[in-house]
């Protein structure tokens, strides 16, 4: 067939159509690959076991709520190690629900027994004042699993009033500066808050182009949504497992509203702290 010069001409042809089709005849889910997914699926489910009773509410109510002032967040083996340290006891806190799930990363179960070193999401509740609550998340939680999370936590508190501080950890390496991040004053704190919070923050406010990810972030941005005052406080550190530096670097908060009025015996957070890390190094150690 005669073309203009320069006209290319792309003749029909079936070559690689065959594949294609057969691609995707192979893609095609089986009886047993929906089984597979649909128990994947349900073993992915995040079940939250509450083991106290909701406040009064009308009976009218379908959907119990609980009354909560405040929720300190604390995610990651390091800002939960800071809680037990300096904010926790079994004096004056009570567990009021557990988390359990399970990912390729980790699972947790039900007991509120723990170590440091375990995977866990334990709820803890002020006995003399049950509005304000703590929440340590030693475990990840995956990205599909962050939504079932949010909902099925914060699904069962009133949001009005309600008033959210997150702690959290994050490689040094992540931090976005012009100066190279060997030169940072390793570990460090930044601040990241939604619109409707107005207090003061205990640290410098997280740059952009910084980002934060993972749970931390999904908690912000739904407070953020649902217009409830929160604050991340985000620690970058160069060491990623259970370390003194790494958690003494949250000590500012302690001065921070939410906080001061919360923090134990400072000589007793000294001790439970180094008992933390004892217990810690006992049990990362093959030969003990």
């Amino acid at each position: 067939m005669a073309t203009f010069f320069g006209e290319v001409v792309v003749a029909p042809s079936r070559a690689g159509v065959d594949d294609e089709e057969s691609a995707e005849e192979g893609c095609e889910e089986t009886p047993e690959d929906r089984e597979i997914r649909r128990e994947l699926e349900k073993k992915r489910e995040i079940d939250v076991r509450w083991t106290l009773k909701s406040d009064v509410l009308p009976e009218s109510s379908a959907d119990e709520l609980f009354v909560c002032s405040k929720l300190i967040l604390a995610i990651g083996h390091n800002a939960a190690a800071f809680l037990s340290s300096f904010i926790l006891d079994s004096v004056c806190w009570e567990v009021v629900g557990a988390v359990k799930l399970w990912n390729e990363w980790c699972r947790t179960s039900s007991t509120t027994n723990v170590l440091p070193t375990d995977s866990f999401c334990l709820f803890y509740r002020l006995i003399s004042d049950p509005t304000v609550w703590l929440c340590q998340c030693s475990c990840y939680v995956a990205e599909d699993q962050q939504f079932q999370w949010l909902e099925k936590v914060f699904g069962r508190m009133r949001k009005e009033g309600l008033q959210v501080t997150i702690l959290s950890t994050c490689p040094v390496a992540d931090y976005k500066t012009q100066e190279s991040t060997l030169t940072l004053p390793s570990p460090f704190l930044k601040a990241l808050k939604t619109k409707e919070f107005k207090e003061q923050v205990c640290c410098p406010l997280l740059e952009q182009p910084n980002i934060v990810r993972d749970l931390p972030a999904a908690v912000l941005s739904y407070c953020q949504v649902w217009q409830i005052p929160a604050v991340l406080y985000q620690c970058y550190t160069d060491i990623i497992k259970l370390d003194t530096v790494t958690i003494e670097a949250f000590r500012p908060l302690l001065s921070s509203k939410v906080l001061k009025s919360l923090v134990k015996d400072v000589s007793e957070s000294t001790k439970i702290l180094k008992k933390l890390l004892i217990t810690n190094e006992s049990h990362n150690n093959i030969y003990i």
